[in-house]
């Protein structure tokens, strides 16, 4: 009986938080993959690194302590590395399609920032890395 009233009395006290808003993100994520423009880019492939900051809601899991609601971050990132696997010329066509997956998969999901970045380009220069960076909204 006590844990039930401590319950109700803790989601009492969150229901009075404000919440401007709520991120999940995925940080670095890394892949070896095959996407380029040049035919060498598709044969020998590159790291990539990819981070997400996924606009959701999960005010019910962080009340509850349920996975039920919200996102769950394996999925997503099975699902960034199925759309990683599937070599593309360009990163702005990588970034857009994992993004409608993630749309797509993830109902609840109000906004997508996604970056990737491909290291060591092979542009005939000394860079670190390139990326593309966008934010998506439903």
């Amino acid at each position: 009986m006590r844990k039930n009233r401590f319950f109700a009395f803790s989601f009492k006290i969150i229901s009075y938080m404000k919440v401007q808003s709520m991120n999940i993100i995925l940080n670095e994520m890394k892949f070896y993959s095959y996407h380029g423009v040049l035919p060498q880019e598709n044969i020998v492939g590159a790291e990539y690194k990819v981070n997400l900051n996924l606009e959701t809601d999960f005010s019910e899991a962080a009340a509850t302590d349920n996975l039920e609601g919200t996102i769950n971050y394996a999925e997503v990132h099975e699902a960034v590395k199925e759309e990683m696997n599937i070599p593309v010329k360009l990163l702005e066509h990588l970034a857009y399609r994992i993004s409608k997956r993630l749309f797509d998969y993830f109902p609840t999901i109000k906004s997508i920032e996604i970056t990737i970045f491909k290291e060591n380009p092979p542009m005939g220069a000394d860079s670190k890395n390139v990326g593309v960076k966008v934010k998506y909204f439903r």
